[in-house]
């Protein structure tokens, strides 16, 4: 009997990949305060939980994609798929802060695998230009609500009790989940073409991860210690890493030999605009869903599972302005996303004045309910944003590229925000949360501008690509 073969039923189960990777960036986010008693941590080491995992995510997704063309994309997603589910588990059983991070960067890597197959699938089942660009949507819708659900899901199941600690339960979850996904690829995906001429820059990898760590670790460990010497030292030599590994780029593509990343495509102007305004975006993004988490539970006594509830109706509104989006950007363009980073600039800056202990629940909610509306209208589109201008021969390498920034992005923002805002927390919660959202709204301002700084137009910009 031949497997039921429907592309719709293929996107819906390559979405699990996004889905589950995304949730598992932000569950971790209301379980905070449980885990680190749990493993009996430091803030510096949950961050490291965070941006571990984050880490081993944008340091390899460029050689998933390559993965897939090489050995077939469902192949690939399937044992993405199940190292990820594996992972999961092992990062349910850790008992120290060490393992935690270490089995959470494992985890990482291993979507780093499975999702740029979804993409990819996306690219061979979608030729038709208008269903393609749904199929995006749902991606980029599937992100954002992915990460409502992970602030949802990481209240509830920390503050459940069972048999064992109840945020174990954040990690175990993903098992029946994969299982699932894992059963329903094996009998309706379809394999993809395989291009096995396709290289792997190893040493790319090792030297992009090295440059990754030694910025990352000493940003969040660093400020722990109160800066010594070899934080500041490691951040210098991260700068010097990235200008190597970019000048190692260069000459892999002279060669012909086949670099991690096509250093070409950051002659396109609008390109490079729109990795700024992704980076600064998902700094904001990511540091926010922190932040808001801890605040509402260590700054204003709400509870985890409480905690979780909060960001349910932002998801809601976060769902039915991506939708809109979806349809408005088509007429009115870059505007719709400009349009919602006001929304968000004034939801954030009505938050770092209004929010304190004693503000109602409503108008928390409320508050809240508006970053949802605006995040909506700019998130989802910034994939096409970003890759708009893009000759279609360098799509797919634009698309890595893109998802290496967001992911790194989001590292940063852990990183760089949540370290502000875990350093002014000595003081007092609310003086953490006031710097944490000054730092954000810098982020909303350059968005804004570098969205200023994009064509509206829909011509396409085809420059010719030659290696220097």
């Amino acid at each position: 009997m031949k497997p039921l073969k429907n592309k719709w039923l293929e996107l819906a189960i390559v979405l699990a990949a996004p889905l589950l990777s995304v949730i598992d960036v932000f569950i971790i986010n209301v379980a905070i305060p449980a885990i680190k008693k749990g493993v009996h941590g430091t803030d510096g080491e949950v961050q490291l939980v965070i941006a571990g995992y984050l880490l081993g995510y944008a340091a390899f997704l460029i050689t998933g994609g390559r993965a897939g063309d090489q050995w077939g994309r469902k192949k690939v997603f399937f044992w993405g798929m199940l190292a990820f589910t594996i992972t999961s588990g092992l990062c349910g059983i850790s008992t120290t802060p060490l393992q935690l991070i270490v089995t959470r960067f494992f985890q990482g890597l291993s979507a780093s695998f499975m999702v740029p197959q979804a993409i990819a699938f996306i690219q061979v089942l979608f030729t038709d230009t208008k269903e393609r660009a749904k199929a995006f949507g749902l991606f980029g819708i599937t992100l954002g609500v992915a990460a409502m659900i992970g602030q949802v899901l990481g209240g509830y199941l920390s503050d459940t009790h069972w048999a064992i600690e109840g945020w174990r339960l954040i990690f175990f979850i993903n098992i029946p989940i994969g299982a699932v996904t894992l059963i329903a690829a094996h009998l309706y995906l379809t394999e993809t073409n395989k291009r096995s001429s396709s290289k792997f820059d190893y040493s790319g990898i090792a030297i992009l991860t090295l440059a990754l760590f030694s910025l990352i670790y000493p940003l969040i460990q660093g400020r722990e210690a109160g800066w010594p010497l070899w934080s500041i030292g490691l951040i210098v030599l991260s700068f010097g890493i990235f200008i190597y590994f970019i000048q190692n780029q260069k000459k892999k593509l002279r060669e012909n030999n086949n670099p991690l990343i096509d250093v070409r495509l950051f002659k396109i102007r609008d390109f490079n605009i729109g990795l700024v305004a992704v980076l600064f975006h998902f700094m904001l993004h990511t540091s926010y869903l922190l932040m808001s988490a801890v605040y509402l539970q260590n700054g204003l006594g709400v509870s985890a599972v409480e905690c979780g509830l909060y960001f349910v109706a932002p998801g809601i509104l976060f769902m039915v302005s991506s939708f809109v989006a979806s349809r408005m950007i088509v007429r009115f363009g870059k505007r719709v996303l400009q349009v919602g980073a006001l929304i968000m600039a004034i939801a954030f800056f009505l938050q770092m004045n209004i929010w304190r202990p004693g503000t109602s629940t409503g108008l928390i909610i409320l508050l809240m309910s508006g970053w949802g509306l605006g995040n909506g209208l700019v998130l989802p589109s910034l994939l096409n944003l970003a890759l708009k201008n893009v000759p279609t021969e360098y799509a797919g390498a634009a698309a890595g590229v893109y998802s290496t920034f967001q992911q790194t992005a989001s590292a940063l923002g852990v990183s760089i925000i949540g370290g502000v805002f875990f350093y002014f927390a000595r003081e007092g919660w609310q003086s953490a949360y006031h710097a944490g959202i000054l730092m954000i709204l810098f982020c909303v301002i350059m968005v804004s501008f570098m969205l200023y700084l994009l064509p509206d137009g829909q011509s396409m910009e085809k420059p010719t690509l030659a290696v220097e």
